[in-house]
């Protein structure tokens, strides 16, 4: 029996992922304009940055219960293995709620065979969790092998990321609206990564050439082996620059494995045009 994985739009994976890997879709939700939108399904990214760019605010809303239930209970009507990998409990509610519907579900349908992983993760980095969990259920592999595998990548999955203009993370409560002047002045990027879930701030660093020089320094000091990885970008609409960061790891590393995206409207809303993020294992899974 193939393991059927679930994954929510934060994963920011393409549509098209979904459908040629049998990986279930659970969008959250955007809120533009007055009008309510599920992100990646009835709404896309490009929307979200235009609307950003004309001076709008975008806001967004976890998975709805609803939307679980419906999937859960044909998960366990189809007598099916699943497993949900969700988008960083410290990011959102979307984790919670999810493990609120599977237990309810459960009640009803005690034969629910169905795990809900916390991935910790977000964007790219949590969709290289998901893409090698398709991955290994797609090849046949145990539910057991697939929990191991997203537990470890989870675990050991740097993100390393920037926004363009400080702005939208002081909407957001993550910098002052002071220090977000004072950096749109002096061309000052946040280097941030994500510890337990959580967005912590590494440094401030003034203009693109210095960042990319210290994202490669720090993917020296932090990652394992890179040149055998796959390597994850995800923008913020600026695939220019994704393909500049995707050629200096390249240049750097000899990497030839990346999966790029641009980052979806669950996350886009709250960074903004323009950020840009890298993401890979500190530590390599061990061989079977």
């Amino acid at each position: 029996m193939t393991v059927q994985i679930i994954a929510d739009s934060a994963c920011d994976l393409p549509l098209s992922f979904y459908k040629e890997n049998n990986v279930s879709l659970a969008s959250l939700q955007v809120l533009l304009d007055g009008n309510t939108y599920e992100d990646l399904r009835t709404i896309q990214p490009k929307e979200v940055y235009d609307a950003l760019r004309e001076g709008k605010t975008a806001t967004t809303s976890q998975v709805s219960p609803e939307d679980f239930l419906k999937l859960f209970t044909e998960i366990a009507q189809q007598d099916k293995q699943a497993v949900y990998i969700a988008f960083s409990s410290e990011l959102s509610g979307t984790y919670q709620t999810a493990v609120m519907i599977r237990n309810q579900v459960k009640e009803e349908y005690p034969n629910l065979d169905l795990e809900v992983i916390d991935s910790k993760c977000a964007s790219v980095g949590y969709g290289l969790v998901v893409y090698k969990a398709a991955h290994l259920a797609n090849s046949g592999a145990s539910k057991e092998a697939i929990l191991k595998d997203v537990s470890f990548r989870a675990k050991h999955m740097e993100h390393l990321f920037t926004v363009d203009d400080l702005d939208y993370l002081a909407r957001g409560g993550r910098v002052s609206k002071a220090s977000a002047f004072v950096g749109g002045l002096l061309n000052i990027k946040p280097l941030l990564h994500v510890e337990e879930g959580k967005l912590i701030p590494i440094e401030k660093i003034r203009g693109k050439k210095k960042l990319l020089k210290r994202v490669i320094e720090l993917m020296h000091e932090r990652g394992v082996d890179i040149h055998t990885q796959t390597i994850g970008i995800s923008h913020g609409d600026d695939e220019e620059t994704a393909l500049e960061w995707k050629q200096a790891i390249q240049d750097e590393f000899g990497t030839t494995n990346f999966v790029i995206n641009t980052i979806g409207c669950a996350i886009g809303a709250h960074v903004g045009p323009g950020t840009m993020a890298v993401y890979f294992l500190n530590e390599l899974p061990p061989r079977e």
